[in-house]
């Protein structure tokens, strides 16, 4: 799971507020798809800029995920390796692309659970609920720090 960092937190609710505000959404847009969103969040580069980097390779966020290599030098992996730096996995943000991850749906009512992977307003609701999972991870590992410092004190 992303490491919960109140930055990873931040960055996954400020995607998803920009979908929420109607923030131009284009599924088949690398800078303005789900995965986007969020990397333009955590490389504070333009949607337009995410996109033009991601041309230099072929394929959808899914391929080049899947052909992903740290050592290419190649924009895209540049961009992943970054989003991994900050405590993403690959896995993760293959799932956010689909929004299929068995951990985020779990969270949400039985009968939300069937997202739509291109619909601006699903891939708003996944974000807010990965911020969520990953704020529960958070406090959980801050009151385990907490209850571990009472011991040796």
């Amino acid at each position: 799971m992303a490491t919960a960092s109140n930055s990873n937190i931040k960055a996954l609710r400020k995607a998803a507020k920009k979908l929420r505000d109607q923030e131009k959404y284009e599924w088949g847009h690398m800078g303005r798809c789900n995965c986007g969103f969020l990397a333009r969040e955590v490389t504070k580069l333009t949607d337009a800029e995410v996109h033009q980097l991601a041309m230099e390779k072929s394929g959808d966020w899914s391929q080049q995920l899947r052909d992903y290599c740290p050592q290419s030098g190649i924009a895209m992996d540049v961009i992943i390796d970054i989003m991994i730096s900050e405590g993403f996995t690959v896995a993760e943000l293959s799932q956010l692309e689909r929004l299929e991850s068995p951990e985020v749906l779990a969270l949400l009512p039985q009968n939300k659970r069937s997202l739509s992977h291109n619909n601006a307003q699903d891939a708003a609701l996944y974000l807010e609920t990965w911020a969520e999972l990953l704020q529960r991870k958070f406090i959980s590992e801050m009151t385990k720090t907490i209850e571990q410092e009472k011991i040796y004190t």
